[in-house]
């Protein structure tokens, strides 16, 4: 896939996300038409212990990757971006990303494309043969974002819910 080169126009900085950072991560997760049904977020910044163990297994994993965004040292944006060995493209990893949220205060002005910039310049840097994300087919607002930063619908996803 082709994908524009994305200027970050050192705007917003990025880098993993730290323990810390659950609570507003788990907020920007819940702050979306679907995110509010399925997750959880517990009062006065409390996180959940499922939470927790999750983003402790996640972040020790050096193939998967918790990035957040930050405008004036707050954290706006979040990803989960992992890297899929595979035999395919020569034996070449795939670049998956899941959980983008950009906070409602700052949609619209450049979070998400930088962020998503940043999290293929490293898949690139790995020498990953592809990005790939799915997204609800409810997200049309989504699905127009993804399309402007050259990601093509050629594949047909599906999910089992367990």
């Amino acid at each position: 896939m082709n994908s524009p080169e994305l200027d970050t126009k050192d705007r917003f900085a990025f880098r993993p996300a730290r323990g810390d950072d659950l609570p507003t991560i788990l907020r920007l997760l819940a702050d979306d038409p679907l995110g509010k049904f399925r997750e959880q977020v517990l009062d006065g910044g409390a996180v959940a212990d499922s939470y927790r163990a999750a983003f402790n297994v996640i972040t020790a994993d050096p193939r998967n990757h918790i990035l957040v965004a930050s405008v004036d040292g707050a954290v706006h944006g979040c990803l989960q971006l992992t890297f899929i060995p595979g035999l395919t493209y020569g034996g070449r990893e795939r670049a998956q990303i899941e959980a983008v949220r950009v906070s409602a205060a700052m949609r619209g002005k450049g979070v998400g494309r930088a962020l998503l910039g940043h999290a293929i310049g490293l898949a690139r840097e790995r020498g990953c043969a592809l990005v790939q994300l799915t997204t609800d087919k409810r997200r049309l607002e989504a699905l127009a974002f993804y399309r402007a930063l050259g990601f093509a619908a050629s594949h047909e996803g599906m999910k089992l819910g367990l």
